[in-house]
């Protein structure tokens, strides 16, 4: 993310910005000077002048792969939703880049006078929490409640603004049912007789717009396993049919639970359109192009209109994982 200086230049006199912030040192990260007024920021908000909010803001658009001038969908506000914790086990420090990555983009906003809604998502029924929860002969709910406290209180230990809202996979539910039910009524989904429902790849054109992956290539050396019943091998589940022992809702193809990449859609829709979602790298295939395949298949409309990515936090030259064992907890 980066700042366009039009009419504007940064200031770089200690006194004069902490003159201008009430001697409020841990407020000045960076100022905005119009040359044409002569006013700070801080001094143009006192005077009732829109002061910096109006110079040009740029970020990296991972949809479009460049950069780009960052133009609201309403003056003044911005709606941001940035994937969230998958409850199973404490985070480590690469989980922890994401959240102060876009902490920071968040507080830097707000410094320039948006108004910033900004949800974060906790997946707290997956099957990672599930195999945890079996591991460790626990209720699935006891870990991710267990790992919710945790978080939060990593999240605080770091400085973290909370966010304004947080909503859980299992409080949506019916909304993640709703919209299944959504996509399988317009045929870009499919329920099968198990009880499983695929999403459609192929019905949903656009499918790589933002990973910039075509289908054709993606299939090659993709197959159907024996014993699914997917149509094809690109298609993924957006309700998976409920296994014994495995928590369950009832649902019209039965007893199941959601799909990981269909908790967002239903999780982040009260808030559409937003103007940025964001998440690590690795998000960015399948999760947030399945995601975005869900969404606009379902409302006919625009999820995001700036999608931005961290890199990775890596450990001798790997991704810091807790799959490969080699994280560090906060």
């Amino acid at each position: 993310m980066s700042t366009l200086r039009r009419s504007f230049t940064p200031i770089r006199s200690t006194a004069k910005a902490l003159a201008d912030f009430g001697g409020q040192a841990g407020s000045v990260t960076f100022l905005c000077y119009n040359l044409r007024s002569k006013r700070t920021v801080a001094g143009a908000r006192r005077q009732g002048y829109a002061g910096c909010e109006d110079a040009m803001i740029r970020l990296y658009n991972t949809k479009t792969r460049t950069k780009v001038d960052f133009e609201t969908l309403e003056r003044g506000k911005v709606g941001m939703y940035v994937c969230g914790p998958t409850v199973y086990n404490y985070i480590h420090i690469g989980n922890a880049r994401t959240f102060i990555s876009f902490d920071v983009i968040r507080r830097y906003l707000m410094w320039r006078g948006f108004d910033v809604t900004f949800v974060q998502n906790v997946t707290d029924v997956d099957d990672k929490i599930i195999r945890r929860a079996n591991t460790e002969n626990k209720d699935w709910k006891e870990i991710a409640e267990t790992y919710i406290k945790a978080f939060h209180e990593d999240m605080d230990a770091l400085g973290i603004q909370r966010a304004d809202f947080e909503p859980r996979a299992t409080e949506n539910i019916q909304n993640i049912i709703s919209i299944c039910q959504t996509l399988v009524d317009q045929g870009t989904a499919y329920a099968t007789p198990s009880g499983d429902v695929y999403f459609s790849v192929r019905a949903f054109p656009a499918y790589g717009k933002l990973s910039h992956r075509d289908i054709n290539d993606m299939l090659s050396g993709a197959r159907v396993a024996p014993g699914e019943e997917k149509r094809d091998p690109l298609d993924f589940a957006i309700w998976k049919a409920a296994k014994p022992g495995e928590p369950y809702w009832e649902s019209p193809w039965g007893k199941g639970r959601p799909g990981w990449h269909i908790e967002c859609s239903a999780m982040s829709k009260p808030y559409l359109p937003l103007d940025i979602h964001g998440g690590g790298m690795d998000l960015v295939f399948p999760h947030h192009e399945n995601e975005i395949a869900q969404t606009e298949a379902s409302c006919h409309c625009q999820l995001a209109k700036y999608w931005m990515h961290n890199a990775f936090v890596q450990i001798n030259s790997e991704k810091m994982s807790k799959s490969l064992g080699n994280f560090k907890t906060i």
